[in-house]
């Protein structure tokens, strides 16, 4: 529970402080820890659920509140306290411990080799490569010093905790495929599916591009592509789903070019 201190004063612990700098003066507020990500992420939709109450701070530590005209200086006249709650929610910094941080960039890090490593393949065997594989291959893309006449080239210098995973995957994969620390190139299955149409919705959620589908039989059949790391799933879904019954056959492993994002 917040206590209310003299001199226009909160005190609030086991904080997450999101910060926001508007010309002159530094905004601040008290969010709960782990959920300002949910919140951008669209995963928390409810601001009680976000922040610890509902004000803006100078200096959240201090308990500090923002003289009201301040906010209408930085903010605008016409601005109320929610809106401004919500801009420094959106536009602002959140402020982490190194603990914190150094936490949340190991699982961004996890995640962006699982992601690499879910698209791409050896264009030669056609094989996927292992996480640990693309994970040495980008610690040896990471190390390498950019050359002179290099600063259109792809590169990659390890995670941050600036971006979303998904966004630095494709980076990494840029990074991978025009220097090639590996043989490597982007992929995906062609595959053929044949099921019962109620399973036609959760099968889509997996599928990267439509070839073509129909019906036969009260069974829906398609020939679509995907990306290699979503196969297994395909085949766990359908086998679970149909009882042995629905099919997945692989018609080929086509290595796409680094502009096909489609």
């Amino acid at each position: 529970m917040p206590i209310n201190q003299p001199s226009n004063q909160i005190k609030l612990t086991n904080v997450a402080i999101v910060r926001l700098k508007k010309g002159k003066k530094r905004y601040e507020l008290a969010c709960y820890k782990n959920k300002v990500l949910e919140y951008r992420s669209g995963v928390e939709t409810d601001l009680d659920g976000v922040l610890q109450i509902q004000q803006v701070f100078t200096n959240v530590s201090k308990g500090a509140l923002a003289p009201h005209a301040d906010l209408q200086n930085s903010f605008g006249a016409k601005a109320t306290t929610e809106s401004i709650i919500l801009e420094i929610l959106q536009k602002g910094e959140l402020q982490v411990g190194e603990k914190e941080r150094n936490a949340k960039l190991e699982q961004t890090h996890t995640e962006v080799i699982s992601i690499v490593a879910s698209k791409c393949v050896d264009p030669e065997s056609k094989r996927v490569y292992t996480p640990t594989m693309i994970e040495k291959a980008l610690a040896e893309l990471s190390a390498k010093k950019r050359k002179e006449g290099e600063e259109d080239v792809p590169r990659w210098s390890g995670v941050t905790d600036k971006k979303s995973s998904k966004a630095q995957a494709l980076e990494a994969i840029k990074a991978l495929v025009y220097h090639q620390p590996i043989a490597i190139a982007r992929a995906r299955m062609r595959l053929r599916v044949v099921a019962p149409k109620r399973v036609k919705e959760r099968v889509m959620e997996f599928i990267e591009q439509v070839e073509a589908e129909g019906y036969e039989g009260g069974d829906w059949e398609c020939t679509a592509f995907v990306e290699p790391g979503k196969y297994k799933s395909i085949t766990d879904l359908v086998a679970s789903e149909t009882k042995g019954k629905g099919r997945v056959e692989i018609l080929d492993t086509a290595v796409v070019s680094e502009g096909d994002n489609s």
